[in-house]
C-alpha cells in the first residue's frame, strides 16, 4: 500500500509534511527551523483546521518515532511469520538494567546457537539497527528483536538477564 506525504514549506517557519491515512485523516508534523517539532491532527471536514496541536520536546518526539518504527518492523515481522509460522514468533525484548551483556559483544552471547532463535534487530535511542553483526555491542537500554520459537525467544530473554555471563 502506497502512502501519500504532502510537503508545504512555511515561510519564516520551517516546513510541514502531513500524512493522509486511508481513511480520510491527515496528520501532520510541523519542523521548526529552531529544531522544535509539533504534531497536528486536522478536522476530517476541513484540511485546513489543526483540530489538535501537540508540541514534542526532542525526548518525546525519539520515543513516539521508536515506537513507531518498532511496531511497523514487529508488524512486517509478524505478517512473515502469521498464521502458518509453525511455532514462530517475533518479540521486542528489552536488555535489563544489570545485564552481563551491555557493553558486550553480540556474538558472545551465542544466542543462536544455545537457542536456536536470532536477533535480527537492536532498538537504540530511537533508531533501528538491522541485522547486527556478532561484533555489535550492547548498550545498557537496548532492546532486541527476537525471531524463533517461544522456547528459543525465552532462552534469549534469559541469556540477556544473565548478571554474570562469564559464571
Amino acid at each position: 500500500m502506497r502512502v501519500r506525504v504532502e510537503q508545504t514549506t512555511l515561510p519564516g517557519i520551517g516546513v510541514r509534511h502531513d500524512v493522509l491515512t486511508g481513511t480520510g485523516h491527515r496528520i501532520g508534523v510541523v519542523s521548526h527551523r529552531d529544531g522544535r517539532r509539533e504534531l497536528v491532527v486536522f478536522d476530517e471536514d476541513d484540511p485546513d483546521l489543526a483540530t489538535v496541536h501537540l508540541a514534542l520536546s526532542d525526548a518525546e518526539a525519539a520515543v513516539l518515532a521508536d515506537l513507531l518504527g518498532t511496531s511497523v518492523v514487529l508488524g512486517q515481522l509478524s505478517r512473515l511469520t502469521g498464521a502458518n509460522s509453525g511455532g514462530l514468533v517475533t518479540e521486542q525484548v528489552a536488555l535489563p538494567a544489570g545485564s552481563g551483556y551491555a557493553g558486550r559483544r553480540l556474538g558472545e552471547t551465542k544466542a543462536r546457537a544455545r537457542t536456536g532463535a536470532s536477533i535480527v534487530a537492536v532498538v537504540r535511542d530511537g533508531d533501528i539497527i538491522p541485522s547486527p553483526a556478532p561484533s555489535f555491542r550492547f548498550e545498557a537500554g537496548d532492546s532486541v528483536i527476537v525471531v524463533g520459537t517461544r522456547a528459543g525467544v525465552d532462552g534469549v530473554t534469559a541469556i540477556l538477564a544473565e548478571s554474570d555471563p562469564d559464571s
